[in-house]
């Protein structure tokens, strides 16, 4: 049942593709406080299927998982798959915002692999140096929320009456603003484009399992809110799924630079079960057990070498997003932050740091949530897992 009771709550569903999870929070003395939570393990291949079966099997797996966690409000904030965004960062020269928005999209059709008719289009100026957005020149409606970068940022709004997903321009266009804009010598946009099949989906499920969605953004803005929350720095994130591993830079709050990778926990445990030939529980047993080595004369050894050589191709798109970012930007990245399932695969953070000689922690997205001292045993074990789940909760959380 609920940890707490309150008026006004949120629930932060997170579809992924081999679980649903849902958590809930409620503004507490101006911080969030955790009502509920509850994860089903289910594959939800929401991305490729568009079978109705496979719609009606995630809708009745997330009506049980609301069910079962006893959840009270039905305002629900969703996130779409890294993998499954498009997102990039665009260069343009200083115009005024009234002209930014059609050259947003003109230079937009160069990026985006779909023609921009089957996608929705975001953008967001950012501030030059900072990483921050500049919240007087986007394509946003806003929803009221409080939290300066993130929250701020809003894909897609839902209409109240359609339930339909609309974007728009900002319709302030201040003097003022437009002449300091124009002294620039460029300005950098963040544009992100989603399949609207895709959101097409997530309306439907939500709708089937009574909730009524807020919002979608993309899960790396919900890991940011969670795992980093005010700290300005530039960090990179990895989350390691069951089936994929999403990369992240962030910059001031705002997510800049985003890879994913179809290897994760479970790819790691098949191969130690093929490996020894031993069932999954065993196998993933002896993952728990063994993890990561950093010695390397006994890494060439068993369970050790299969999982170094398993999780190498996420150690070389780690490699890779490190140069493509240090080739774009000045900055340098400051710290690494673990998350998912698989975070806690035991010597992963010392891999980490031995591999990029960057400081590297298994990030805590319970750190600004109020929770029963007494549960934090069990909080921290599934913490990880939940942090995408979180940051959407704590999204319109004032």
């Amino acid at each position: 049942m609920p940890l707490f009771s309150s008026k006004e709550s949120y629930l932060g569903v997170d579809i992924g593709t081999a679980s649903i999870k849902v958590v809930e929070l409620a503004p507490w003395g101006g911080k969030p406080k955790l009502l509920t939570y509850g994860y089903i393990d289910i594959v939800t291949d929401i991305i490729h299927s568009n079978s109705a079966d496979s719609q009606r099997k995630i809708t009745n797996s997330l009506k049980k998982v609301l069910a079962t966690a006893k959840v009270e409000s039905n305002l629900a904030v969703a996130a779409l798959p890294t993998f499954a965004v498009f997102n990039s960062i665009i260069s343009l020269p200083a115009m005024s915002n009234k002209d930014l928005a059609s050259a947003v999209r003109w230079e937009a059709k160069k990026y985006v692999p779909l023609p921009l008719e089957e996608m929705i289009l975001d953008w967001k100026v950012i501030k030059d140096g900072s990483g921050q957005s500049d919240d007087s020149a986007d394509s946003s409606d806003r929803l009221g929320n409080s939290d300066e970068q993130s929250k701020k940022f809003l894909f897609f709004k839902m209409k109240s009456k359609k339930g339909k997903i609309k974007n728009k321009k900002n319709d302030e266009k201040k003097g003022k603003q437009d002449k300091d804009q124009a002294k620039q010598e460029n300005i950098r946009v963040l544009v992100t484009a989603a399949p609207q099949a895709l959101v097409g989906k997530y309306l439907a499920i939500f709708k089937g399992a009574g909730l009524k969605m807020l919002s979608l953004e993309t899960e790396a803005f919900a890991l940011a809110r969670s795992l980093i929350s005010n700290d300005r720095s530039t960090v990179m994130i990895v989350d390691i799924g069951s089936i994929t591993t999403d990369i992240c830079i962030i910059e001031s709050g705002v997510p800049i630079l985003n890879r994913s990778i179809d290897v994760g926990g479970l790819t790691i445990t098949k191969a130690i079960a093929e490996s020894l030939n031993v069932n999954f529980d065993r196998a993933e047993q002896f993952k728990r057990d063994f993890g990561v080595s950093v010695n390397q004369d006994s890494a060439q050894k068993g369970v050790n070498k299969t999982i170094s050589t398993t999780i190498s191709p996420i150690i070389n798109e780690v490699k890779y997003v490190f140069d493509l970012y240090q080739n774009q930007r000045s900055q340098k990245v400051e710290k690494i932050i673990l998350a998912g399932g698989s975070a806690f695969l035991p010597n992963l953070t010392e891999y980490f740091e031995q591999l990029f000689n960057k400081p590297t922690i298994i990030g805590n997205p319970w750190d600004k949530i109020i929770y029963p001292e007494d549960l934090k045993p069990v909080l921290d074990e599934v913490g990880s897992r939940l942090a995408v789940a979180i940051g959407l909760a704590m999204r319109d959380i004032k």
